[in-house]
């Protein structure tokens, strides 16, 4: 390193180094550095003995053991209440919050340079030993340290008639390793109860910080030195030590906590420092000074225009300016003072300093003084500055962990990324390239702190509420049903109640948790419910954090999180399992939403956060395909399921959408499916859905539930093309019965029927899910609702105004006689040719005309008047009719919807009409009957067609038998 920086030096000044020479020899030609410098400090021993003699009366009772403390009643502000308003005074007031480890390096690094001073004089010893025996390492830069007693040792050994002193140092180092530990130990527990009562009083009365800013900066310097000693011999063991875990403090977070809080006052309360001080420079210090020095008998000239500045400055403040923001510099005067030492320290001054020491004192008073009123933050620097964990970051951050970990310093963690605000203070000016890798360094910390303290209180928190969330669902009504069988079975025999008792889940009685015997006895809730307020009760602590000129806000952190576990908790309480389908009720899943919920506003209770900005940023995320991370919604998730699982097996299974009940009903039992549909589609379950989901995506379910009907019209296009000629001819067939049936004969309706009845089926569930958002909507915001109700029915109003009318109305799932989302799906896929396109449409209203009669053929065609519908979901037909009329034909503009459901209604009538005249015996019973009543459905389904225009071409009459035929009960033959 040497020849390096004598290289660079080279290079800069074209000359060597003046003292590389020496100082090469001095390390090539003596393996014992301490030897040479003790010899080089042969000249300076008197200088160092009067130096190490200035301690004697300050490091005996700065190295008090806590009991010494607590028995003087050490930083305590109430043990005088008379004097409480009494400023605090000593005659050597910058020395009472010197930092110990500085005395103690002072004093161990003093006499092993000048090591024949403890051969000279007793006194020495009173130093020598406590100092030795307060630890076994001391500080030489930053993380650097020397294990000093087996060092010592060796010089010692090298030094002749020394044995005694060796013999001293290794006794010393014993008791080091015996007593230290427990010293240090005492010494934390009492700080901690000092520093606190110290916080409550200030925070309560910060008046008194002028009077007792001494106290302050005491407190800080004892609790930064034990905080130092105990880091530099965690990092450092000695060799003896097995684990260190002696050395562990648990309770080290509160301390450094109680050292932030009290730094966080000063600051806060700076203005009250600077006013007292400046009144007592003005008022009491400019006075005494100006006394003493008229009484000097002798003062030379320069140090009486130094003395008379003095007294000037201070007479001359203002306590106004500093109200008004004007803060005076004092480092002027402070230089002064030095100037004023160094010219009464010279061996032929007339002054003499150290004849005076009255003088002396009253200036160092002052000084702390004036540094109260303009550097205060060098004072918080020299007491409390605790940027040595930079230095320290594994120890730094286990402590952290363990905080987090222990119930009773929870709180007491959001210490650690504050200490982070220090790091940037162990920067040097020579070393200007350091201070952008320490400050990263610092924000890296404070960061991992801060989202780590964020976590700890999100998976809490998750905890808590996965508990509730099981509470919750013991009150929903399904896990009632064991107790009602209970009951029920009550009236069976013994024998029949034993066998159906062990088919039964176990019952669990709501409410039960809550029963305790004490209060002492705490639950697992109990529990997380202490931590998660002491949590809280951290991250609350600091709004914000400046690092390094970046500033970082805790509950952001905490919000962040809270956000992220609450969008995946939505989508995990949907419980859904792609390989069997299973998918939670929209009401289930919206009672553990309200729960989740109900906690989460709970964390308002412990944290000024602003939960419903989580749930308004969550919650609407939801109500979208994709969230923020790209991650599926619930929106997603159940519009996939009624899609691709529920309608499909509605078509293909014994699942009747029934207009009474609204609701889509299972038939029969089927175990192949894995849910009952009524379960999911009545309207408390849609109802839920359009709460959970929103206007946004309920829109997106109707949309998505549109393309599908708009792709099987694509379909039904398609089979049209195949059979155009013959469906031409029918369209002009309508009073042809003969030929109409000898034409419908050569068609084939299977395929027609099936999408025509996927059509209906999805209209039938649309219509419900429209009918749930209305609900919702009209009780979520009953004005917006009712001002878009005004709108529809009041503006009558055509063309592009009807539209736009129409989009509103149907985004709270109001009906309109033409669906726009219907329309918007169609246009996509509309044929290029529009005159082709219009004939296909009207060809395929044709086609589905001629296609009814052949439903009496089917026997689950019979109508069902306990559900209003036919087993087939044919009934779905009339849903399908008018909605692909009104939106195939409005799509091509010619306003002339009615007139082609006119001529569907002449086509199908007489198509139905020929029925009565057969007479197949494989025609069901009821089968003509319901097939009429389907007619009369379309009627009353269609916003176009009336009931004159039915009973013109279908006799009302037929209509009437036919209600009276499937509406007649089967009355049992008399005997």
């Amino acid at each position: 390193m040497l020849r390096l920086y004598n290289h660079a030096y080279e290079l800069a000044h074209r000359r060597s180094e003046s003292s590389f020479a020496r100082m090469g020899k001095m390390i090539m030609d003596f393996q014992s550095p301490m030897k040479k410098l003790a010899e080089e400090f042969i000249p300076f021993e008197s200088c160092v003995s009067t130096a190490l003699f200035s301690l004697l009366h300050l490091y005996p009772r700065r190295n008090y053991n806590a009991a010494q403390w607590r028995a003087q009643e050490m930083l305590s502000l109430v043990t005088k209440p008379t004097v409480l308003l009494n400023p605090a005074q000593s005659e050597t007031m910058r020395c009472e919050y010197l930092p110990l480890d500085t005395i103690e390096r002072w004093i161990i690094i003093g006499y092993m340079v000048c090591p024949t001073l403890l051969q000279s004089n007793e006194r020495n010893h009173g130093l020598w030993r406590p100092a030795l025996q307060n630890s076994y390492c001391i500080t030489l830069f930053r993380d650097e340290v020397l294990m000093f007693h087996k060092y010592i040792e060796f010089f010692f050994d090298s030094i002749k008639g020394f044995g005694k002193r060796v013999a001293e140092v290794k006794e010393s180092a014993n008791l080091a390793l015996q007593n230290a530990v427990g010293l240090h130990r005492e010494r934390r527990k009492y700080l901690r109860s000092a520093l606190l009562e110290l916080i409550q009083i200030l925070s309560d009365q910060p008046g008194l910080l002028g009077p007792k800013a001494l106290y302050v900066l005491m407190g800080f310097s004892f609790a930064r030195d034990e905080i130092l000693w105990l880091v530099r011999h965690t990092e450092h063991l000695h060799p003896k030590m097995k684990k260190g875990a002696e050395l562990n403090d648990p309770q080290l977070p509160e301390l450094l906590f109680y050292i932030e809080e009290l730094r966080a006052l000063v600051k806060k309360y700076y203005q009250v420092l600077q006013q007292y001080y400046v009144q007592y420079l003005n008022g009491y210090d400019a006075i005494v000074l100006n006394n003493l020095v008229k009484n000097l008998p002798l003062c030379p000239e320069d140090e009486s225009i130094i003395l008379s500045s003095f007294v000037q400055q201070m007479e001359s403040l203002n306590l106004k300016e500093i109200q008004g923001g004007q803060v005076p510099d004092f480092a002027g005067f402070r230089l002064d003072w030095f100037r004023l030492q160094a010219l009464t320290s010279i061996s032929k001054a007339t002054l003499v300093l150290h004849e005076n020491g009255e003088l002396a004192r009253t200036l160092n008073t002052i000084i702390f003084h004036t540094m109260m009123v303009d550097s205060v933050d060098q004072l918080l620097f020299e007491t409390s500055d605790l940027s040595i964990f930079c230095h320290h970051s594994r120890l730094f951050e286990n402590a952290f962990e363990r905080s987090l970990a222990h119930p009773t310093q929870a709180r007491f963690a959001i210490a650690f990324p504050l200490i982070c605000t220090h790091f940037i203070n162990c920067t040097h000016d020579v070393c200007p390239e350091e201070k952008y890798h320490i400050g990263e360094r610092s924000l890296s910390v404070t960061n991992a702190f801060l989202d780590r303290l964020a976590k700890e209180i999100k998976d809490i928190v998750t905890k808590i509420c996965s508990e509730q969330c099981n509470l919750s669902d013991q009150l929903l009504p399904k896990n009632a049903v064991p107790a009602l069988v209970k009951m029920e079975i009550t009236k069976l025999k013994e024998k029949d109640q034993q066998k159906i008792l062990k088919d039964l889940p176990a019952e669990v009685t709501p409410g039960k948790e809550s029963f305790r015997k004490t209060r002492e006895a705490l639950t697992g809730m109990d529990k997380l419910h202490m931590l998660l307020t002491e949590l809280c009760t951290g991250i609350n602590h600091s709004a914000k954090i400046v690092v390094w000129e970046h500033v970082f806000s805790p509950k952001e952190y905490l919000l962040q999180h809270l956000e992220a576990r609450f969008s995946k908790a939505l989508v995990g309480m949907m419980m859904y399992n792609p390989n069997t389908n299973e998918i939670a009720k929209p009401t289930e899943l919206i009672t553990s939403v309200k729960t989740y919920m109900h906690v989460l506003q709970g964390i308002e209770n412990y944290v000024h956060v602003d939960i419903p900005r989580v749930f308004n940023n969550v919650l609407l995320q939801q109500t979208q395909q994709t969230d923020s991370h790209g991650e599926k919604t619930i929106t997603m998730l159940y519009t996939n399921w009624y899609l691709e699982v529920f309608l499909r097996r509605v078509t293909s299974s014994q699942i009747c959408y029934s207009p009474f009940q609204k609701a889509f009903l299972t038939l029969h039992p089927d175990p192949q499916l894995p849910f009952a549909a009524e379960e999911y589609t009545d309207i408390s379950e849609l109802r839920a859905l359009a709460e959970l989901t929103g206007a946004y995506g309920m829109k997106f379910l109707h949309e998505s539930l549109m393309w599908h009907i708009a792709s099987q019209i694509g379909e039904l296009k398609k089979l049209v093309s195949e059979n155009k000629d013959i469906l031409l001819k029918l369209r002009v067939s309508f009073d042809r019965p003969d030929m109409m049936l000898q034409l419908s004969n050569q068609l084939r309706f299977e395929n027609l029927l099936t999408r025509l009845n996927i059509i209906g089926v999805i209209l039938a569930f649309s219509s419900l899910t429209q009918e749930a958002l209305t609900d919702v909507i009209s009780q979520r915001v009953p004005f917006l609702f009712a001002s878009i109700v005004d709108f529809r029915d009041h503006v009558k109003a055509g063309g592009q105004d009807a539209v736009v009318v129409d989009v509103l109305s149907s985004s709270i799932g109001l009906s309109c006689n033409v669906d726009p989302a219907l329309v918007n799906a169609l246009r996509a896929e509309r044929e290029i040719v529009p005159e082709k396109d219009y004939e296909t449409c009207c060809l395929l209203m044709v086609f589905i005309a001629v296609s009814l009669r052949t439903l009496v053929k089917n026997e689950m065609t019979v109508y069902s008047p306990t559900h209003e519908a036919h087993p087939n979901n044919c009934h779905c037909y009339a849903k399908a009719i008018n909605a692909m009329a009104g939106a195939l034909f409005q799509l091509h503009g010619k306003e002339d919807v009615e007139e082609r459901l006119q001529e569907f209604l002449a086509l199908a009538s007489s198509s139905l009409l020929t029925l009565t005249q057969e007479t197949d015996k494989q025609v069901p019973p009821k089968a003509k009957d319901s097939v009429y009543l389907l007619l009369d459905h379309i009627v009353k389904e269609s916003p176009f067609l009336t009931q004159d225009l039915l009973e013109s071409c279908f006799p009302y009459a037929l209509l009437r038998n036919s209600f009276h035929t499937v509406l007649k009960r089967d009355v049992p033959a008399k005997h």
